[in-house]
Formats: C-alpha cells, structure tokens, sequence
C-alpha cells in the first residue's frame, strides 16, 4: 500500500533518459519541457504530481503553492537550495534529492583542482596555447606532505579524503555531525576549526549551504591560515566569502583557489573568474555521463519506491515516513489518524487544542511513535473532506496553531496499544487504541473502557448518558425516523452515573441535535 499516489511527472531540465524509462516502466506518465520559465512553470505544475529538476530550476514558493496536485519534489544531485523546503513542507509536499548520486564525480574534480592549483596546470596549458614556453613561471609544488582540510566530513569529503592521502597527504577535517572516530576510520583527524586553519596547505569545503556555512572562509577566517593557503571549493557558492576570497588573493594570503561554484551563476561579477591564480569551471561537479545516469536512475528508482510502498529513500523533509514502510505502518496510521478524528468530534465545542501527547506501548510500536503523532494530528486538524494535513506537514502546522505535540514510547510485554491525549481549555481527554487482525479499534474514551472493542471505519455515533432501557430505544427511535440503519454497537463499562456508547450507522445523522435532550454529549464521525 503507497501513502503518496504518484501518476503524472514533469521533468523540467536536462536529466539522463533513464530516468523517464524507469518512471514509465513502472506506469507513470511522464512529461519532459525544459527551459521554462518561471510563469510557464508555474501555469504547468498544476497538472503534476512530481516534479524532477536539477539545480537550474528554482522551484519556490510561488512554484510550490500551484502545483495543486503536486506531491513530490525530486532533485536529481545533491543539494536542494534551489528548492524552497520549508514551503514544500507546508503544504505536505516530499523533497527528496540522490544523496550517493554524484559523489564520484564531485570528488574526483575537487581532486583534479586540488592537483591543477598544485602545478598550474590550466595556467600552463593557455600559456603554451598562446605559444609560450614559460617553465620557471609556473613552478608548482608537491601535494606529497602536504596537509588537506576538509571541512564537511560527508560522503563527497570522505571520497577526497582517501583519494588525496594516496599522494602522501595528511588529511585533517572537520564536521559537526559525523563522529570523529568514523573519520578517523578512514585517515581524517577531526579537530575545530580553529585548529584546522593555521595546518592547512590546502582547504576544501563540502557542507551544504545554510547560514551556519555561508561565508565560513572570510576575512578572519583566511587571517588564521598560513600564508599562500589554497582552497577549493565543489560544493555551493557562498560557503567561501568571494570577497574575502579576492582580497586574500590580492595580498598573498591566499595563493589560489579552484571554484566549481559561485553565489551568482553565472557570475556576472567576472573578478574572481578572471583573476590568474583561480581555476574556475562552470558548475561540473555532477557534469560526468555516470553522474547523470546515477542521479537520475536514483531519483526515478526513489520515486517508484515511494509511490508502490517500498522505501522511502532521500527524503530531506519527511523523515517521519521513513518508518511507515512495514507491512502493518497503515493500519497504525489509519488508527492515529481516526483516534484524532474520534477526539476532534467529541471536543468540536471546547477546541482550540494547547497540548496533544502520543504514547505507544510494545516493543514493535518502538518506531512507530514518531508518525503515530502525525497521524494523530491529521486527525484533529482535518476539516472536512477537503485537502487537509498530511504526514509531513503536521506537526509543522500544529506548531504553527501553537499546538504542543509530545511523543513517547513505553516498553510492555502486553498488547501494542496507542494512547492519544489532547489538552483543550485546561480539560483533558483520551483515546486508547489498537488494531485488532488489521482493523484499527478504539478501546478507551474518556477511561471509559468499551466492553467490545469498537471498529473505527464507517460512520460512528458517540454518546455519553446514564445506562438505561429508555435511553436505547430513544435514540435508536432517533435514528428510525431519520431513516438511518443501526449497524453495530458497544457500550463501555459503567465507572460512574454515565457511560459512553458508540453506534456503527448506515449514515450520518442530519440534524444530531435530536440526540442533546437524551445524552449529554453526542458526536458522529466518518473514519
């Protein structure tokens, strides 16, 4: 079973045919228009339910809030800044990219960098096209003993890192993320960046681009350095101040720098591209025929996956989905999502909601806590049979409403059970459930316990009032002359003067209004 229906995909650049063979293969439509412009994106998307792009295509908010149907983005390479994933993520749609797609390829040219800046190699080969035979003015020097900084310890600075200590170099890094005994594994001593600076005679940047890495070589940065320091930067542009780039470049500081990448691409500012000790290429990083084939094999494969309930692989937004992939997630989803409903109806009146709390209980709900309470949520803030929240942007839009959402998960050799709480106006109220030989059941309301676990599918009436022969008779009269068939019952066990009852009905009452003089609280739903 897929959570993500997928039958029509635009692909909006340049991407290895493969990828609309395997999209096709497995019965997706697939439209290729490249070189649109914005207005004509955004007059196409609506029609879609993926869009595949590569870095040309800025996929942003205004993109994003007309593709209608638009489910899923793909990026085939690495980095998604030219998708807005914030936006994408209110309105439910998964950013997906090929993480493993083009590392080769950007490793490999960082590499080649790291060797032409060494020996001057492009310098050379123009200087002997302009018929010159200059060989004291470009005296180069050895990598062997050199120390390389890699600053991003990821999988393109992991593939550099074991590349480059094949020519003798010592290499050092840093990374916030990867544990320093994992880079130690493969040859990279991990220390601060203010221990890696004044080591360096080589630097190189693989991190993504966000405000904690943009401009991280700047002007202080470069002060720290030795002396004729040479960086390389494959990976965005801005992670390396240009500015500060040309002024360590303009004093020596800095004895040359490879750039696959620039804040404006094309660069129209031309100072850095044109200045002799910078080797400058226009965005090859992911520019092999391999690179292409892989990134876009991976991204028709990842889309596949996730529309026919494989896998859900890359994903940079939805992690929650990564674990509703088992056999059994969808019975769990559909009982988070309908114990939400059932609390939704029954406080429709008390609402606005301050705090929802999920707890899951046995040892295999363990990693089913984190889209229980998505689920849950979508629950309680669907309105209507409209397109409402989703998985991925549920929590995201609980926070937004100021919605607490807390989730734990307890371990217990009983059965697997998920106890929804929600806070409204100072009150408390609580669903248990469970799924019962695939059926999503509702157990508990209100630690009222029903003495028969009650399916939630179909249309459901709920309704608290004292136990009495009277009482049943009424409200079935209620639903006789509405013409609305009794299809099931249960009633729970009896803790004080009141009990809650629950009826499966043929449909939904008209006017449930007839029901206020004989419980005191009444609530239909459709789950």
């Amino acid at each position: 079973m897929a959570l993500v229906s997928v039958k029509r995909v635009l692909i909006s650049e340049s991407v290895d045919p493969c990828c609309k063979t395997i999209l096709q293969e497995n019965g997706i439509e697939v439209t290729e228009k490249q070189q649109m412009t914005k207005e004509e994106l955004i007059a196409e998307i609506q029609n879609y339910d993926g869009l595949v792009v590569r870095s040309a295509t800025k996929v942003t908010s205004d993109v994003i809030n007309a593709g209608s149907n638009l489910k899923i983005i793909g990026r085939a390479g690495t980095g998604v800044d030219n998708v807005d994933v914030d936006a994408a993520t209110k309105r439910g749609i998964i950013v997906m990219n090929t993480p493993s797609g083009n590392t080769i390829s950007a490793a490999e040219l960082t590499c080649a960098l790291l060797m032409s800046l060494s020996r001057h190699i492009p310098q050379a080969v123009m200087s002997m096209k302009d018929g010159k035979w200059d060989r004291k003015k470009f005296m180069g020097a050895e990598l062997y003993g050199k120390v390389l900084g890699i600053v991003g310890l990821g999988r393109i600075g992991k593939e550099v890192a074991t590349r480059m200590q094949s020519f003798g170099m010592t290499t050092i890094g840093y990374d916030p993320i990867t544990p320093p005994e994992v880079s130690a594994s493969w040859g990279v001593e991990q220390m601060s960046l203010e221990e890696l600076w004044p080591q360096c005679d080589y630097i190189t940047v693989h991190t993504p681009l966000m405000p904690s890495t943009t401009g991280l070589l700047n002007d202080a940065s470069f002060a720290k350095c030795k002396k004729g320091v040479k960086v390389v930067n494959c990976a965005r542009g801005g992670i390396i101040d240009e500015a500060a780039l040309l002024r360590a470049l303009e004093s020596g500081q800095c004895g040359g720098a490879g750039l696959d990448v620039f804040v404006e691409e094309p660069p129209k500012d031309r100072v850095l591209v044109n200045h002799p000790n910078v080797i400058s290429c226009p965005h090859l990083g992911a520019s092999t025929k391999e690179a292409q084939a892989r990134c876009g094999r991976d991204i028709a494969l990842q889309i596949v996956d996730m529309a026919t309930g494989k896998a859900l692989v890359g994903a940079v937004n939805a992690q929650v989905l990564v674990n509703t992939f088992s056999p059994d997630s969808h019975q769990w989803i559909r009982l988070g999502e309908s114990m939400g409903s059932v609390l939704k109806a029954c406080t429709a009146s008390k609402q606005p909601y301050s705090q929802v709390h999920v707890t899951s209980l046995g040892e295999s709900l363990k990693k089913s806590s984190g889209f229980l309470s998505s689920a849950a949520v979508v629950g309680l803030l669907t309105e209507g049979p409209q397109k409402g929240p989703n998985l991925v942007n549920a929590l995201p839009l609980a926070a937004e409403t100021g919605i607490t959402v807390q989730t734990d998960h307890k371990d217990s050799n009983e059965r697997e059970v998920c106890v929804l709480e929600v806070s409204v106006n100072g009150s408390s109220y609580t669903a248990v459930g469970s799924v019962q030989a695939g059926v999503p059941v509702l157990l508990e309301l209100n630690g009222s316990v029903f003495r028969q676990p009650v399916p939630l599918t179909g249309h459901l009436l709920f309704f608290k009032a004292s136990n009495s022969t009277e009482l049943l008779l009424s409200v079935t009269g209620v639903l006789a002359a509405a013409g609305v068939l009794l299809q099931s019952f249960s009633a729970s066990t009896v803790s004080s003067a009141e009990q809650w009852y629950c009826m499966g009905i043929s449909s939904l009452l008209g006017d449930i209004g007839a029901l206020k003089s004989l419980a005191k609280e009444a609530a239909q739903l459709t789950v």
